[in-house]
This record gives C-alpha cells, structure tokens and sequence, in this order.
C-alpha cells in the first residue's frame, strides 16, 4: 500500500484496516495479516509506558517504537503521530521531527487538529511529507477537552469539525482520521471531502476503521463501547503465565526432551 492507495480505496468505495502497533514482535504478525495499514499512535504513552494521557508521549519514543515497527513490518504502509506540541513550535521543528520519523521507518506522519497550525501544516506537505490529519476526540487536547468525551455533538461544534476537515484536505492531507463523533456526523463528513476518512468511535460509515491492538486484542482489562474485541487476550496470557509457573513449580518444565 502507498500514500497514493488511500484515494484509491475510497474512489473503489473499498474499506480501510489500520491497526496500531509499537513493536517488532507484533508488527511480524501484523506484517503477514490482511491488515492495510499500520499506526505507530501516540497512544504508546498509555499503551507501552503506561501513562495515564498521550499527552508525555516522546519525539524519542515515537521515533523508537517506528523503527522497531518497520523492522517487524517491512511491507506494511505506516503512519506515526507526531507527538504533544512538536507542531506548535514552528515550522522548522516540526518539519524536522516530522523527518525523524520518516527516517526511523514511517511512510507518513498524523498530526492533530488542523486550526492554528496551517502554514505548519502544509508545509509539512510541501516538503514531501504525508500527512494525516487527525480531528474530532483529539487525545492531545485532553486538559482541554476535560478529558476523552465525544466531540461534535452540538450543531456548532459539528460544523466546526466538517470546516476543520475541509481545511486538511484543502492543505493537502491525504487522509483524516475522525474519533468519537457522532456516527451521522462522520457520514456527514465522509461524503463532504473528496479524501478518506478513517473512524475510531465514529460509526461505520467512514471510509476506513482503526482500533488500539490491545483493546481489539482484550488485553487491557477494559472495554470502551466502540471497541469490538476480537480476542479474550488478558485471559489467555494469564493463563499461559500460570501454566508455566505452575510447571516450573511442580518441576515439570523443563521436560527430558527440553533439555540437550
């Protein structure tokens, strides 16, 4: 998949998979699924190094778990945030840690919201960075926000984002991802601007879908309401945990054929 293939999907009126991902490990997995493509979030700050907001995720951090991603995934198309502030400290910072993670891997870069940072934007874009943008629950803006609750919801703020989304495509994003705003909403949207949306908590009418791994993977130990799990993964590793405590316990691991 290219940067170029996200049009092409939502032109053959073909869905989109994205996954978030942050190793090696899982991205080998991921590499060999029908997965499209793959997101290096922001979301490693609660994910991998277990923070309470995306707000301390690291340049260094992105730029590591990217690199560690592209090993696992040589043939996945993958997007990395750009993590808390790294866009609001003028266009020279943020192209250059826009290429940092280019370099470490990322085919392109997510940026959150659009309004207040246009000229940054679009530079980002002129210089041969892709971007996607990012609206709707922006976990960036959490104090702001007053923490993760659904966005649009009033006929002014829905407008606002649907303006927001026409700037990104106008500035040359190639893509928008849109969470937690009302499914009509993201319809609404969807149809507004000529280039894919990808949903999170925003119905099914986008032009693709993304989910954190763990979550989908039930591996976190809570369930939000616009999370399918696919897997009872919290359940299934404790229990092959136990079984091998157990094993050792009681001498049964290792076994004669384990050992040389």
């Amino acid at each position: 998949m290219t940067t170029l293939d996200f049009q092409k999907f939502k032109d053959e009126n073909r869905k989109i998979s994205m996954i978030t991902c942050y190793d090696s490990t899982f991205a080998r997995i991921i590499n060999d699924s029908d997965i499209d493509c793959i997101l290096i979030g922001d979301s490693a700050s609660m994910v991998m190094h277990g923070e309470k907001t995306t707000v301390p995720a690291k340049m260094e951090w992105m730029t590591e778990h990217t690199r560690s991603v592209r090993n696992g995934a040589p043939d996945k198309y993958i997007v990395a945030d750009m993590p808390f502030l790294t866009t609001r400290k003028g266009i020279e910072y943020a192209v250059d840690c826009a290429g940092k993670l280019l370099v470490a891997g990322a085919n392109s870069v997510k940026i959150e919201g659009i309004f207040g940072q246009e000229e940054t934007v679009g530079h980002i874009v002129q210089s041969g960075i892709p971007v996607m943008a990012h609206l709707g629950l922006t976990p960036q803006f959490y104090n702001a926000f007053g923490g993760h609750k659904m966005q649009g919801k009033t006929e002014e703020a829905a407008e606002k984002i649907i303006e927001e989304a026409r700037l990104a495509e106008k500035l040359g994003c190639y893509a928008v991802v849109l969470e937690c705003i009302p499914a009509a909403l993201a319809e609404k949207i969807t149809k507004a601007v000529s280039i894919p949306t990808i949903g999170i908590g925003a119905g099914v009418d986008c032009d693709g879908q993304v989910l954190v791994l763990q979550d989908m993977l039930g591996m976190t130990g809570f369930k939000m309401r616009f999370v399918r799990q696919y897997l009872d993964g919290l359940n299934l590793i404790k229990g092959a945990l136990n079984a091998y405590s157990t094993d050792v316990h009681n001498s049964a691991f290792p076994s004669g054929d384990e050992i040389k």
